[in-house]
């Protein structure tokens, strides 16, 4: 099948990760797959460059740009489109307009999230125009389909669940080993515990909930440090809030990295402090690294940690209870050890990459299965 992807560009995250490894995994399988990008192509697309995928930049404007939807016609025809799948509400309306009349056979998308924006917005407004153009309509966990459908974004009968999927086989767990190598490269005494958290800084992601949260686990364990992977436009402000939660010189922003999976290899705990989430790609990153997990219960957080197996679920905003679970799993590493066994299990049978692509062919051929619906 001839496969175009399409996207609004290919920065770092989770929604741009999952797209990466599903259009290799796709091109191994024997498919012809290129990616359309609305907007700059981003930091990730070498990836695809080095694979020998396509990536076209479309370079949108604002408002309507007649040609960057121009670009993306020429991207969809030029390919010989079998199956148009695109990702999230902007890429969808504007590839199924650039489409019209193409003679795409099949045409999915995925909502990565739980659904950003106003039900009455006019992106939404947009996106559910082009549901009448659409076959299929993928959420990434249960959670994301029911409140899709309560909120009006687009009717049950087209929509199927197809849980996002890692290569399991690229993560090690972690190991005493990797945790020194950490610890040095921070400059960090031998016995610090590490707690990390990967994620953009903005509000969803709450790491200034998690920082008040680690002001409790620093005062009763010094030998304590918070490792922020990611960047965003919040760094200057959560930097500020580490200074006035008195942890200014424990909490350490690392920003964007190409070394995520050898830094999860090194923490001690993994912690996720999100307000709204989909289904986390670091969640299940963290699982396959066989760290034990603090988790909200947002989204589809609980379809991947079971409390009390593979980690532990919190409400969300509440730091109190956030520090709390990591308090336990800090003191009783019997508990922590058994919850990252279990969560590398659960992860290696129900979060593959091969398993998921597998679903997205399923649907692409139009053969329902079981682990779609």
């Amino acid at each position: 099948m001839n496969i175009t992807h399409v996207v609004e560009n290919l920065n770092r995250g989770g929604l741009e990760r999952m797209v990466l490894d599903l259009v290799q995994r796709q091109q191994q399988q024997g498919h012809r797959c290129q990616v359309v990008c609305l907007y700059e192509t981003g930091a990730l697309a070498h990836e695809l460059d080095v694979a020998g995928i396509p990536v076209v930049a479309c370079h949108k404007g604002r408002g309507i740009d007649l040609r960057a939807l121009a670009r993306v016609r020429w991207a969809i025809d030029r390919h010989d489109t079998d199956i148009l799948h695109t990702h999230n509400a902007v890429a969808h309306y504007q590839a199924v307009l650039a489409s019209f009349g193409l003679g795409v056979l099949r045409t999915l998308n995925t909502r990565h999230g739980m659904g950003a924006g106003q039900r009455t917005g006019r992106k939404e407004w947009l996106y559910r125009r082009a549901l009448s153009r659409t076959d299929i309509v993928v959420t990434v966990c249960e959670a994301a389909r029911r409140n899709g459908i309560s909120r009006g974004m687009f009717p049950p009968p087209m929509t199927r669940v197809v849980p996002n999927g890692i290569a399991i086989e690229r993560f090690r767990p972690t190991s005493d080993t990797a945790r020194q190598r950490v610890r040095q490269m921070l400059g960090l005494p031998g016995d610090t515990f590490l707690i990390g958290n990967v994620g953009r800084l903005n509000w969803t992601k709450d790491q200034a909930g998690l920082i008040r949260a680690f002001r409790q686990i620093h005062a009763r364990h010094p030998a304590t440090a918070l490792l922020l992977i990611g960047d965003g436009e919040l760094r200057a402000e959560l930097e500020r809030c580490a200074v006035r939660e008195g942890v200014g010189q424990a909490v350490h922003f690392l920003g964007d990295r190409n070394d995520v999976r050898d830094l999860l290899q090194g923490l001690d705990l993994f912690v996720l402090s999100s307000t709204s989430e989909g289904y986390s790609m670091a969640l299940l990153e963290a699982c396959a690294a066989a760290l034990p997990i603090v988790a909200t219960d947002v989204g589809g957080n609980g379809e991947i940690i079971h409390s009390g197996r593979t980690g532990q679920l919190v409400p969300p905003g509440e730091p109190d209870a956030l520090a709390e679970a990591m308090l336990l799993l800090l003191e009783k590493p019997a508990i922590a050890s058994s919850y990252g066994s279990a969560a590398r299990t659960w992860v290696e049978k129900h979060g593959s990459l091969e398993a998921m692509a597998d679903r997205y062919e399923r649907l692409y051929q139009d053969r329902e299965c079981e682990t779609c619906a």
